[in-house]
């Protein structure tokens, strides 16, 4: 049963990996998943929201482990910094702190540290680019207060 009607409401409200607005105007994603937070009990679910996270974190991995393959070699502190630009900025907009990857490379994360901060990401979201340069300095692991 279960795949019948899969296949029905697959064809039925349709498949959309970006939001779109329903026949009444409210936001809807994947197979007629109600996201509009006009509506009561709309939304996902802590578990969904936590499968995603999980897979974009393994393909952020493994995007980082073919494009910078020295990146297998960090602790697990320092491959978080790199994993968390990335999600800010994307895997692309991380490779762009070309300089600072260098430093990560070899070893300097003092100076990977001082690079991160001088850049305009660190203008834009200072707290965060402070709490990542220390971590990335330390290889001890930083969090938003309060989390």
């Amino acid at each position: 049963m279960r795949s019948e009607l899969t296949r029905q409401l697959r064809g039925d409200e349709g498949v959309k990996s970006t939001v779109y607005k329903d026949h009444l105007g409210f936001d809807t994603i994947g197979v007629g998943r109600l996201v509009d937070s006009r509506k009561a009990g709309s939304g996902l679910r802590s578990h969904e929201i936590d499968f995603l996270l999980q897979n974009d974190i393994n393909d952020r991995i493994d995007q980082l482990m073919r494009r910078l393959p020295w990146f297998q070699d960090l602790d697990d502190a320092r491959k978080g910094v790199l994993l968390n630009m990335s999600f800010q900025m994307g895997v692309e907009g991380l490779l762009g702190f070309k300089n600072t990857l260098a430093m990560v490379e070899r070893g300097d994360y003092a100076a990977a540290a001082k690079g991160m901060l001088n850049s305009l990401w660190a203008k834009q979201t200072p707290a965060r680019a402070k709490r990542m340069a220390e971590q990335m300095r330390s290889g001890e692991w930083q969090y938003t207060p309060g989390t």
